[in-house]
């Protein structure tokens, strides 16, 4: 890849797990009716046919991982354990108030913090709490996320049994060097034990987390850790950009310094050497940072056209309406967007009070809506076209003039009403979406919110 392309365009720019992007939602304060209104909406759309997904945010972690921009709380007091899950069913059950029959839950994600810092009890509690209200649609998917270093074979066990056949391990890097820089002491022992009982289980997908651009990674770090991975071969591999963002997250990550970070055309040739070594191994590209065995079903969805991408990244199929429980989680009925309180005492309170705990959200206008769809085509499927009145809005002649430069360099194809990304434009796939991203346009930040696109 040419070092002045990379140069040229790793610029500040959203990942695109949502449109409009989080900074740049209207409204602080939603008005609950319109988010009420379109949950509805897309429930009665959805529910019957495909179904809902659910996420569960699980904000508790033991120690401080220096890289991590999750929302998170730290603490060794699994006395919190109880109390949260009460209240993620409290809100559960506020949700169930509103929607107009039972949910058909078609996809569950724990996400955290670390789910698998609660214990395999509570955990049960979760899931036949949620289940008491909803009941399983045909061909469900449920995931969680794991800490190698407190998932235990209970905990996987249990998950499994409670219908969960997908599993993904935060690995990082190996290098002892990294881990240290980054707070995440983990051997790789740990990460094979936890895998290897996966599929003894029966788990059908097994994802393994690496990060590239973190502190001190040098080529044969690098290699290293990958080649390790590949030990083991998981079943999809999320190879993630490190989002350097300490003015958004504060101490935690300050714990290096800037001059420790490959910088450039250094970090992009680190992502190059580990996509080559995924290709070597059997593994296919999927969209943005993620790569899977042609066996795995996030693979089999480019086939079938039913890749989505979201809040909790890609899945192998979309729902209209994801609902998100827990501290600063985030809603999607495709209408509109809310997230929840950050801080678990806030939303603890207004749980209590019987409300929603919601404190911002963003109502989709038409044109939110169709930008939207074309923003979705390219993470998913790297193409997109306006030729149908539907998906055409009055700034398109604007949004093929900014993508001039983009398609001179060779990166995307634009034919008559149509854009496909090509080979050597998969890397800028966030650059090519920033063009179509009126939001931004229109807002240009004063100050920078996003982390760097390459």
């Amino acid at each position: 890849m040419r070092s002045d392309l990379i140069q040229k365009y790793n610029i500040p720019g959203p990942r695109y797990t949502s449109y409009p992007t989080v900074p740049f939602w209207d409204a602080e304060d939603i008005a609950m009716a319109d988010w009420i209104k379109t949950l509805r909406k897309a429930f009665n759309e959805s529910n019957q046919e495909e179904g809902i997904s659910l996420y569960i945010h699980m904000p508790y972690c033991e120690s401080l991982c220096t890289f991590c921009a999750c929302h998170k709380h730290i603490t060794k007091r699994h006395s919190v354990e109880e109390p949260y899950i009460t209240t993620v069913l409290k809100e559960w059950q506020l949700y169930c108030d509103i929607l107009d029959g039972k949910p058909r839950i078609k996809e569950i994600h724990l996400g955290g913090g670390t789910p698998t810092f609660f214990s395999p009890q509570q955990l049960t509690r979760l899931i036949d709490g949620i289940f008491k209200r909803a009941e399983k649609s045909k061909n469900y998917s449920f995931s969680f996320e794991g800490h190698p270093n407190n998932t235990t074979e209970e905990h996987l066990q249990t998950l499994y049994d409670l219908g969960f056949k997908r599993n993904s391990f935060g690995v990082q890097d190996y290098d002892p060097v990294v881990q240290k820089a980054i707070h995440r002491i983990q051997p790789f022992e740990v990460v094979e034990r936890v895998t290897s009982a996966s599929r003894r289980i029966g788990y059908d997908s097994v994802s393994h987390d690496l990060v590239f651009g973190l502190p001190f990674q040098t080529e044969n770090s690098i290699r290293n850790t990958i080649q390790t991975t590949i030990r083991i071969k998981p079943d999809r591999i999320a190879y993630y950009s490190y989002a350097h963002v300490p003015w958004i997250k504060g101490v935690g990550q300050r714990g290096f310094d800037e001059n420790d970070l490959p910088k450039d055309s250094q970090k992009r040739f680190l992502y190059e050497l580990g996509k080559q070594l995924f290709f070597d191994n059997g593994y296919e590209e999927i969209g943005m940072d993620h790569f899977a065995l042609p066996s795995d079903s996030l693979y089999k969805a480019i086939g079938t056209g039913t890749l989505h991408r979201n809040f909790m990244g890609y899945t192998a199929e979309k729902t209209k309406l994801m609902i998100g429980l827990g501290a600063s989680s985030i809603s999607d009925s495709w209408y509109s967007f809310v997230q929840n309180e950050k801080n678990i005492d806030d939303y603890t309170r207004k749980v209590e009070q019987g409300k929603l705990p919601v404190f911002r959200g963003h109502l989709l206008n038409d044109s939110d809506l169709v930008i939207r769809r074309h923003i979705l085509n390219i993470m998913c499927q790297l193409q997109t076209s306006w030729e149908d009145p539907k998906l055409y809005v009055d700034e398109i002649p604007e949004v093929v003039n900014r993508l001039a430069e983009i398609e001179k360099d060779g990166l995307i194809e634009i034919d008559g009403f149509s854009l496909r990304v090509k080979q050597e434009g998969r890397m800028f796939l966030r650059n090519i979406c920033m063009a179509f991203d009126l939001r931004l346009i229109e807002n240009k930040p004063a100050t920078r919110i996003f982390s760097m696109t390459i």
